[in-house]
């Protein structure tokens, strides 16, 4: 039962996904287990660049089964977008390469929205997110009023869903944030379009992938950001919305206590971090600016 896990070691931008492609070509499956489109994946094969948001690193290698788990949270927006930039490069991303689980939750324009104002309400004290309205899904996902991906199997009810959400966040930008409204109708409307299109990619993970390791395939976990930006165990409050240390690849799987065979952890030589927070290498004043260049002394030769 070969599981191996691929995890970042600071705060993410460490090139993992160089990593989960190197090791891609070994695995059966590759599964993405937390996080949404804030995090970023760039793929070179020969002449090809692929810039992976949402979709596992190893949709890229024919033979491989990708993933994308209940930890994670999508925007079906840049989803589609994603597969047909895949598609129109050659990339098979048909249904039998690629499955969703049920119980990821959906990012609307409303979270985005949300994300905005808050952040612009928070001034000087903004937590620096990617305003791709990450967490405000995450805070829906643990108030039990979001979205699932298993509502888009009814197209009704799911109409009704999203309009009712948006028509909710529109209160609170109206009222909490003197934001401007969102048109409900629309949101629902184009919802229920890319929802067609999506129905015949949800699955449960969890059987898919307990399956496939009793049956002795390889499957490898990839992460997003890095354990330095752990909801839990990061520097908290400047931290994401979910656990990108290995602990949650399980959860966000829908994985037992199986047996772990690997836990590579990715770094690199110079540390950067997105957003704000604490951050011990952090440079300051004028050699922070864009286009600073330091101009280097020559020292005696190091013995």
């Amino acid at each position: 039962m070969p599981l191996d896990i691929v995890v970042g070691s600071q705060w993410g931008d460490e090139g993992k996904g160089r990593i989960v492609d190197l090791l891609a070509e070994k695995a059966d499956y590759v599964a993405r287990y937390n996080g949404g489109d804030n995090a970023g994946h760039s793929v070179t094969v020969g002449q090809e660049l692929y810039k992976l948001h949402l979709i596992p690193s190893g949709i890229i290698h024919p033979r491989t089964i990708n993933v994308m788990g209940a930890g994670m949270v999508i925007n079906p927006v840049t989803l589609i977008k994603e597969m047909e930039t895949l598609s129109a490069a050659g990339v098979d991303v048909s249904p039998k390469r690629l499955r969703i689980s049920y119980a990821a939750h959906i990012i609307t324009p409303g979270h985005s929205a949300l994300d905005a104002a808050k952040e612009k309400a928070l001034g000087k004290d903004s937590i620096g997110t990617t305003g791709r309205g990450i967490g405000p899904c995450y805070t829906d996902r643990a108030a039990r009023t979001g979205i699932r991906i298993a509502e888009m199997l009814d197209l009704m009810d799911f109409r009704v869903r999203v309009r009712k959400h948006t028509e909710m966040v529109n209160q609170q930008l109206i009222g909490l944030y003197h934001a401007p409204a969102l048109n409900a109708d629309q949101v629902a409307d184009q919802y229920v379009a890319i929802a067609e299109k999506m129905v015949d990619y949800i699955d449960d993970p969890g059987r898919l992938l307990h399956q496939a390791l009793r049956d002795g395939k390889r499957v490898l976990a990839e992460g997003a950001q890095g354990a330095l930006l752990d909801l839990d165990y990061g520097t908290y409050p400047y931290v994401t919305s979910s656990n990108p240390t290995s602990v949650g690849a399980l959860c966000g799987l829908g994985l037992g206590l199986v047996p772990v065979e690997r836990v590579i952890g990715v770094a690199k030589a110079f540390q950067t971090r997105v957003g704000s927070g604490p951050f011990p290498t952090e440079v300051f004043g004028e050699a922070a600016e864009p286009g600073y260049r330091m101009l280097v002394q020559p020292t005696a030769a190091l013995c």
